[in-house]
């Protein structure tokens, strides 16, 4: 069953639960955001990718207008409540300055497997090891969703629109830890070839070793 949802195209994805600030400046988006905060109504995020828009999106709240400026201009807060497919994309609704779509809800789950959420944990600890990043993690693997860590583990845009419209918690987590598993060892090679590089043109130390007759050979 299809339901009617302003739209708001945007160059990035949101993910459930996930809370997203944002800065309204178009006149379109404004009148959106004014209609909701009056009328509580939600609106759809639909990510933007190389000028083409997706076929997904994520449906988001209002929480709060934080500031508006003298022009028109605001600084709003906002959380991810939901996935959506696109059924039929309209480029301005009826009488409306916004875009809008026929959408379908896409159930999805979020409770962990623990034990797949502590490799999870272990992985990422081990690439931010590596990369000398220094970010706060959730610290119970029993309870939080990977939808909390989608923008922290090096996924490519499309990867991430592919994580959104992956609705099982279970299979996001093998998504998740597989991902890992192989940027883990690229990423080594990456820093190992870095601290080679940086080393050119440094004076060192070298010994030579100690040849004894008959150790050369052709």
């Amino acid at each position: 069953m299809t339901r009617f949802l302003p739209l708001f195209p945007l160059g990035l994805i949101a993910f459930p639960g996930e809370a997203l600030n944002l800065h309204i400046f178009e006149p379109r988006y404004r009148q959106l955001i004014h209609e909701c905060d009056t009328e509580k109504k939600t609106f759809g995020l639909s990510p933007s990718i190389n000028k083409r828009l997706s076929g997904y999106g994520t449906e988001i709240e209002l929480l709060k207008i934080a500031k508006t400026y003298e022009d028109g201009r605001m600084d709003i807060k906002t959380k991810g409540i939901g996935i959506f497919k696109i059924e039929k994309f309209y480029r301005t609704a009826p009488d409306k300055l916004y875009a809008a779509a026929d959408i379908t809800d896409i159930a999805f789950t979020t409770v962990p497997d623990t034990l797949t959420n502590i490799s999870i944990l272990e992985r990422i600890k081990e690439l931010y090891s590596v990369l000398g990043i220094e970010k706060k993690l959730p610290e119970d693997p029993a309870t939080f969703s990977t939808y909390q860590l989608a923008h922290h583990v090096g996924f490519s845009v499309e990867q991430e629109l592919e994580f959104l419209q992956t609705p099982e918690e279970r299979e996001r987590q093998l998504m998740m830890l597989d991902h890992l598993e192989k940027l883990i060892p690229i990423v080594q090679q990456t820093e190992q070839l870095r601290e080679r590089v940086q080393m050119n043109g440094h004076f060192k130390n070298i010994i030579p070793p100690d040849f004894k007759e008959g150790d050369f050979s052709l």
